[in-house]
């Protein structure tokens, strides 16, 4: 496995990220254990997962996932052996929200003890706090890794603007975000491409993508209205179904004949070949699923391909 430098951490990742966004919600505890299992023994590192999830589940009340990933790495011993990557600052129940002094250290340990460890390796701002100056913002990220418990900031979600005033604020106390995660994939472009994108290279940050598969379009399981269903994610792949989107099926699916491929691989193939792009994140809730998305690793795409998949985008 050919590992890739995140950024200016110092952390090295395989080229594609677990999601742990299906832990405690799409996959069972049991299943989750099996895929994280797979994952790790295929020469992958790197976990992405947030306090939030799955809140946003009728049910459930966040934690989950951080919960089942904690007594994972416990059950297994293998901590020194993961990239863990989480985010706070969305709100998880009254009084307890947002990027300030005054709570993002309680969301702090509330992720440490969840994740049964004393260190997270990438702690990030899940969203822009408006609410929070941004000064104040890193200098508290800052105590947090001079206390030892995170030992590299980054943001998600961030406008180029509220990236560039970060960065501008970082030092003098005050942490450097030195990883981003944008929404981006190989239909929806426009939030990375453009400004962003510009500046996370500039500066030369980590980019960690999500949404790699655009809720599961990318993978070709999603062709006509009828085949959506009801689920949440196919409710969401469900605007990309118009000429647009079809056209950039047809284009993933000729790539993927020429390598035997699936029209997943080719997609997150294709994130991996951008010079702005560390490792995308991609979930799996079965087996197949994972060992499937694991080997666009290996997929290496031409020239012609890239021409094909871009013009196909528009």
């Amino acid at each position: 496995m050919q590992m890739r430098k995140l950024g200016p951490t110092g952390l090295e990742i395989a080229p594609l990220v677990f999601g742990g966004n299906v832990f405690g919600w799409t996959a069972d505890k049991e299943t989750s254990f099996a895929l994280l299992d797979a994952f790790l023994e295929a020469g992958f590192n790197a976990i992405d997962t947030a306090d939030v999830y799955a809140r946003f589940v009728p049910g459930l009340e966040g934690g989950e996932s951080e919960t089942i990933i904690g007594e994972w790495m416990k059950s297994r011993g293998n901590r020194h052996r993961v990239v863990l990557i989480t985010k706070g600052g969305l709100e998880m129940g009254k009084g307890m929200a947002g990027l300030g002094r005054d709570y993002l250290p309680r969301a702090c340990e509330a992720s440490l003890r969840r994740l049964q460890t004393d260190h997270i390796d990438v702690y990030m701002a899940h969203r822009a706090d408006p609410r929070a100056p941004i000064e104040e913002t890193l200098e508290t990220f800052q105590a947090l890794i001079d206390a030892g418990k995170v030992r590299h900031a980054g943001c998600s979600n961030y406008t180029a603007e509220e990236l560039g005033a970060a960065l501008a604020a970082a030092g003098d106390g005050r942490a450097r975000y030195e990883v981003l995660q944008p929404q981006y994939n190989l239909i929806e472009r426009n939030e990375f491409e453009g400004a962003l994108e510009d500046l996370s290279r500039a500066r030369g940050l980590g980019v960690i993508t999500y949404f790699s598969l655009a809720s599961g379009f990318l993978t070709g399981k999603y062709r006509k209205r009828e085949e959506l269903g009801t689920s949440a994610r196919a409710r969401m792949a469900s605007k990309y179904l118009n000429p647009q989107g079809l056209a950039l099926l047809a284009a993933l699916d000729e790539v993927a004949r020429r390598h035997d491929a699936t029209p997943a691989q080719v997609s997150l193939a294709w994130l991996m070949s951008r010079p702005s792009v560390t490792a995308p994140i991609a979930s799996a809730t079965r087996l197949a699923q994972l060992r499937d998305i694991l080997k666009s690793a290996q997929l290496r795409l031409t020239p012609e391909d890239l021409r094909g998949l871009n013009v196909a985008h528009g």
